[in-house]
């Protein structure tokens, strides 16, 4: 398929996902974390669980034959069971198109899919009219684990793709994710690899507790759109031990993120960790109960940032806080920017999110650019209760400065830069 029609078919179809998602969103409710307080490290067979390998069913690890239907064979056969069983992909390549593992699952204790081996995307991108790579929908209950790599080859598509930081316009397409989790309850996503995917490595949308840990995303820092973790409208996020190298957003967060708990995680290179941006589209839902903590950051473009738009739509955050990171070489280490993709002399009409109840604290390191903390809020909503604490940021032997603009930030302990006049 020619690239102008892939897109066509593209644009049509998040055309089609934009129309049903217009109606009123609504938050998920979080229910029983059957996780929590358990060792969900641990990964023993249960009594008479089946395993059904993909070799099985048809599937080859040659890293050229379609398995495609080999691995939807399999799911189906777990899914469905009435007693416990896993997916088992052992060592070999297996190339996969773009699929569903759907449920609701028939398996008394969570279904699992464990990878050992590497799974590779097809690389003709006119097959993935679904806009994603692998989507796990409608599922309570499941866990992704076992070492294994996803390879989304995404190099190729990266070539072609339109970059949607580039082009921010509501009809801008990205690239597929390499694993999508919608409508997830009671999920974790633990010790594999994501490597070169086509769009987002790990998106979760429609999600209640979920556990992502000990991934290692990797992509090159020139790759478009490559957000390592991107979350929406969910409840109950973990996302602990993580490494992080990509070309986008180590991770990111817009409407709907709620009670999201970011732990001990190296980014780098990448843009950062951002809430944002908002306030694009209409009734989008409150972002709040964001905790990030214990962060490595090497070379990256952003720090940690919270990014809306001006002149768009209503919105707002509160009850975050960033604490305990160290950035080495970090270009712009703290920011808030209601001026999104405006320039520098922004004469759009003031920015409708309401930001408020932030707190950066404990925040040291190195930047090679003079404005090390960038807190630009709203005119008509000025931001509020933004505390900053013990914040030593230098560049190199020279000072570096602090701008403020609609916000009167509450001090404490150590600041360098100096705070705002």
């Amino acid at each position: 398929m020619s690239i102008t029609k892939r897109v066509g078919v593209l644009v049509m179809y998040f055309a089609l996902v934009y129309h049903v998602d217009a109606k009123k969103k609504v938050m998920p409710v979080a229910g029983v974390d059957i996780y929590k307080d358990k060792n969900v490290a641990a990964d023993k067979l249960s009594p008479g669980e089946k395993i059904n390998n993909v070799l099985s069913f048809g599937a080859k690890g040659d890293g050229e034959y379609d398995c495609t239907q080999a691995f939807m064979d399999a799911w189906r056969e777990t899914c469905h069971s009435k007693g416990n069983a896993r997916v088992l992909v052992p060592e070999g390549r297996f190339v996969v198109s773009t699929m569903f593992f759907a449920g609701p699952c028939t398996t008394p204790d969570p279904v699992t899919i464990q990878v050992v081996g590497t799974v590779v995307a097809t690389t003709d991108i006119s097959e993935y009219v679904n806009g994603e790579w692998l989507m796990f929908e409608s599922i309570d209950g499941i866990r992704l684990i076992g070492g294994g790599t996803f390879d989304g080859v995404g190099k190729e598509s990266w070539k072609t793709s339109a970059n949607c930081k580039v082009d921010p316009s509501d009809t801008c397409v990205r690239n597929p994710s390499s694993l999508y989790f919608r409508k997830v309850r009671n999920g974790i996503i633990q010790n594999i690899k994501s490597i070169d995917p086509k769009g987002f490595h790990v998106f979760v949308t429609n999600c209640v507790n979920i556990r992502l840990r000990l991934l290692k995303l990797v992509a090159p820092s020139e790759s478009p759109n490559t957000d390592g973790i991107h979350i929406s409208q969910s409840v109950n996020v973990k996302v602990s031990k993580n490494n992080i190298e990509t070309g986008d957003d180590c991770i990111s967060m817009i409407q709907g993120a709620n009670d999201v708990h970011i732990n001990k995680m190296n980014c780098g290179p990448g843009h950062g960790i951002s809430i944002g941006s908002l306030g694009k589209y209409p009734d989008e839902l409150e972002v709040k109960n964001i905790s990030v903590t214990n962060i490595s950051m090497v070379g990256t473009t952003n720090g940690v940032r919270i990014k809306t738009w001006p002149n768009k739509h209503p919105g707002s955050a509160s009850f975050i806080t960033f604490t305990d990171i160290n950035m080495q070489n970090v270009q712009n280490p703290i920011i808030i920017d209601q001026e999104y993709e405006c320039s520098k002399n922004c004469q759009n009409q003031p920015s409708l999110v309401q930001l408020k109840d932030i707190s950066f604290s404990n925040i040291r390191g190195t930047t090679p650019t003079p404005i090390a903390v960038d807190l630009r809020c709203s005119m008509k909503f000025p931001c509020e209760k933004v505390k900053l604490e013990n914040i030593n940021l230098s560049l190199g032997p020279k000072p570096t400065g602090s701008r403020c603009q609609n916000i009167k930030p509450i001090y404490m302990g150590l600041q360098k830069p100096p705070t705002c006049p």
